[in-house]
């Protein structure tokens, strides 16, 4: 098997944990790094033996892929013009900054027919494939992804940088045409909203309900999943994953509120076998195995394989197809209900406001 050569692009805060993984890679070969910031992109470069570069344009002659953790506003330019050198490019998420920009990087790679593929790791995380196989047609979902402000991506706003996750898990396990959607967000920090409720509506029937935010003091990234069958719940941190379905004795012995309509019937006893007892709970174990080199891995395997990434630029462009619609009724949300009153996530500094306080 000959080796791949593979350089990243951008190797801040996410971008070196992809050096370190691509240079550890059976099969691959960590060309070079390629950071506008001297000091950090030598750093990584020695770190992980390899060369580093300030202009990414020397590489388009000397890699047989890129990829690329530099800001979200650069990813159009960037990746287009390896794309346009027909150099697969694995882009992190999202896939640009608004609609109009992953429309047109994805124009470039169909017509370059070059692989590209976008960086949403939690399809990766085995916990997300765990409970999703429990729970392959969900009717309601609830996800909750909040963290404290990082100071990081602060070219996009929360919908972009955290929730676009939870819409494209969502995306791949309902699998059906978006019905409508419903939000609102806030803005705290400042030029985008930092906290946002959103509500997707599919046309099987089946609701979403995704909270996103980045001003939270701690955090959680979870998900609940109802279908006919039970409840999955998920957590995608610590990677536990719990089923509830109805048990045999539920279906098919004698009803709970029968039994505790009884008298003499000792009910505290009976509460303890709720879980057990009348529904069914699994707890499965879930691999240790990391998202982000199997993700990196799997990038590598669609470029020898020339086959179809887990999520393309056709999956991410969907993703963010969802996002703008989000983005677009927090925008349009009437906190008093009237027009006249405030509308969108700028309701508590206002720009003229934020112009004279400044």
């Amino acid at each position: 098997m000959s080796s791949l050569s593979v350089a990243v692009v951008g190797v801040g805060a996410l971008g070196r944990h992809h050096a370190r993984i691509l240079a550890g890679m059976e099969g691959v070969n960590l060309c070079a790094v390629a950071d506008t910031n001297p000091d950090q992109g030598q750093a990584i470069a020695e770190q992980h033996g390899t060369r580093w570069v300030a202009n990414y344009r020397e590489l388009f002659d000397s890699v047989d892929a890129v990829s690329l953790a530099v800001p979200t506003h650069a990813h159009l330019a960037i990746a287009g013009e390896f794309l346009s050198q027909q150099i697969p490019v694995l882009v992190e998420k999202p896939i640009a900054c608004n609609l109009a920009e992953a429309e047109e990087l994805v124009q470039i790679a169909e017509a370059n027919q070059t692989l590209l593929q976008i960086g949403h790791v939690e399809r990766f995380n085995p916990a997300t494939q765990a409970a999703f196989q429990r729970c392959p047609q969900p009717r309601f979902i609830r996800s909750e992804r909040v963290s404290p402000y990082t100071f990081r991506s602060t070219d996009i706003g929360v919908i972009h940088d955290l929730l676009i996750h939870d819409i494209d898990l969502v995306l791949s396990v309902v699998q059906s045409p978006l019905q409508s959607v419903e939000a609102f967000g806030i803005s705290v920090m400042g030029e985008h909203e930092d906290a946002v409720q959103a509500r997707l509506r599919f046309q099987n029937g089946c609701i979403a309900d995704l909270t996103a935010s980045r001003i939270c003091p701690v955090a959680k990234r979870t998900m609940q999943l109802w279908g006919v069958s039970g409840c999955v719940t998920v957590d995608f941190t610590s990677r536990e994953v719990n089923s509830f379905r109805p048990s045999e004795t539920l279906l098919y012995g004698t009803p709970p509120l029968e039994r505790a309509r009884k008298a003499g019937v000792n009910l505290e006893a009976l509460k303890q076998e709720v879980f057990g007892t009348f529904l069914k709970v699994e707890n499965p174990e879930v691999s240790s195995a990391d998202a982000l080199t199997a993700e990196l891995s799997s990038f590598v395997e669609s470029i020898r394989n020339n086959t179809a990434p887990l999520v393309g630029g056709t999956q991410a462009l969907e993703a963010m197809q969802v996002a703008e619609r989000v983005l677009e009724a927090v925008n349009a949300h009437q906190w008093d209900g009237s027009q006249q009153g405030p509308v969108g996530p700028f309701i508590q500094f206002p720009s003229e406001q934020r112009r004279m306080a400044g």
